[in-house]
Formats: structure tokens, C-alpha cells, sequence
């Protein structure tokens, strides 16, 4: 067994054909700050070479992630020097997810406590999600002002149709480990504290299999599943960085800091 860190909040241990990637931000809530992004993105991509991995789960020490930290200066649109910089700086949650959900190997998302936002994009990159059963996953950009982006909408309605991603991203609303077993957003719902053993037995049946089959299944149907999910959210960036430029984006951000109710005018 070994284990090595990617960067701060960062580290991949491997363990025979076995990897688990850990977010750990010291805090138990794993905001997503754009170094705790990046390190992530980096992670998924150092599986491309390893042929020896056959599994990776995904966690977070503590909760998986509380979603986008937007106390974090580098996750301020506003601070960007016209509309080229603004891109640039809203491409990275897309980059994450596109990142992960390349990886050759099987990915299973291991889920206590609460997965918001972002997170919930990272879960719909991956292949399997397991989730503790007090645990949620919640989506508030659109209640925050933002539309829901980072290519996650397409994944989710692979995952479990139209109509209830549609309830998921409009909403806002929590959705418990139970309600997302039946929705199929989670493949699993396990006793909290006991995700990540979980998950291990998932990854141990992954690493019995031959790994070429393997791989090449999961890119079979990846690619009869996404075939059009680049068409359908190329403008998905675009659109964020215009929703964020919005006054409504303004209020709802002061009010979530301020712990009010925002007041939405469509300005």
C-alpha cells in the first residue's frame, strides 16, 4: 500500500488494483476552492498511464463536499479583467468533471453527509455513486442565481431522466440517500460511517475482472450514453459566466452569506 499527496487537500493511496482518492480540506466539509478543483482534476488525470489500477473511489474526509467555496477569492468572477479571464476562470469546474469522467478505470463515488453543487457533478461523472443513508445531495446554483453547469445537466438525465433532473436542478432541494436510491443517482445506500467499506467491496469486484473488458465496456456504453452530451452543453460556461455577471447572482450570494431569504427581481 502506498500513499501519495496531490498537492494540499489531495492523496491518492493505491492499494493492489485499488485507489482511493480523499478530499480533505482539515475541515470535514471540503469546500471546493479552485486549488482543491485543480488537485482534484490532477488526480484524475495521473490515472491515464496506470495499468495497474483498476478501481478508484472518490471520498471526502468527513462530508464529501459542501460545494463551491465562495469565500474563496479564486472562485470570484468578479474580480476577472473582462469576459476572456471571466472564462478562464469558470472553465475549471467542467475541466474537473470531463477529467473524471475520462478516466479509464471504474470510479465509484463514495457519499457521507452531504454532496452540494459541484460535488454533485463530480458524483454524475463518475461511475457509481454509494451514499451513507443520512446523507443528501443537494444542487442550489439555481437558487443562488447561477444555472447549473460544469456539463452535469446531460449526465444527470442519463441518470435518471428528464423530468426528475429537472426537479434535482430547478429546485435546489435536498435529495436523501433513500429518494436518490430510488431515482437511480445512487447504485447504493449503506449505513453511515460504512460508505467507504462499501464502496472497497464494489472496487474488489472490479479488480477480480479482467481489466481490458472492463475498460473497454465502460467505454462502450459511455459513448452510446454521452454521444450528445458535448452538443448540449457547450455553452454551458457561457452561460454561467453570463448568469454570474446578473444582480440576481449578486443578491443570492449576499443573502447565503447574510443567512436570508434572497430577493430575486430578474435583473
Amino acid at each position: 500500500m502506498s500513499t501519495n499527496k496531490i498537492g494540499d487537500f489531495v492523496s491518492i493511496e493505491r492499494d493492489g488494483a485499488i485507489a482511493t482518492v480523499t478530499m480533505d480540506r482539515g475541515d470535514g466539509r471540503n469546500a471546493l476552492s479552485r486549488q482543491l478543483i485543480l488537485e482534484m482534476t490532477e488526480a484524475a488525470r495521473s490515472f491515464a498511464d496506470d495499468l495497474e489500477t483498476q478501481a478508484v473511489i472518490v471520498t471526502g474526509k468527513g462530508a464529501f463536499t459542501a460545494g463551491a467555496d465562495l469565500k474563496d477569492p479564486g472562485m470570484d468572477r468578479r474580480r476577472a479583467n473582462g469576459l476572456l479571464e471571466r472564462r478562464a476562470m469558470v472553465r475549471i469546474g467542467p475541466e474537473l468533471c470531463d477529467a473524471w469522467e475520462k478516466v479509464e478505470q471504474v470510479t465509484i463515488c463514495a457519499i457521507e453527509k452531504y454532496c452540494i453543487g459541484g460535488g454533485g457533478a463530480l458524483a454524475a461523472a463518475c461511475d457509481f455513486r454509494i451514499m451513507g443513508e443520512g446523507s443528501h445531495i443537494r444542487l442550489p446554483e439555481i437558487p443562488l442565481g447561477m444555472n447549473m453547469s460544469w456539463h452535469a445537466v446531460p449526465r444527470l438525465v442519463s441518470l435518471i431522466g428528464p423530468s426528475r433532473t429537472k426537479q434535482f436542478v430547478i429546485f435546489g432541494e435536498k435529495v436523501e440517500a433513500a429518494q436518490a436510491r430510488e431515482w437511480g443517482l445512487a447504485d447504493e445506500v449503506a449505513a453511515d460511517g460504512e460508505v467507504l467499506t462499501a464502496a472497497r467491496r464494489w472496487a474488489e469486484k472490479v479488480a477480480k475482472l479482467p481489466p481490458n473488458a472492463v475498460r473497454m465496456s465502460k467505454q462502450g456504453v459511455n459513448a452510446a450514453a454521452n454521444a450528445l452530451h458535448q452538443a448540449t452543453t457547450f455553452m454551458d460556461l457561457d452561460q454561467y459566466a453570463l448568469a454570474t455577471t446578473s444582480e440576481d447572482y449578486r443578491e443570492a450570494v449576499k443573502a447565503f452569506l447574510e443567512k436570508r431569504e434572497p430577493k430575486f427581481t430578474g435583473r
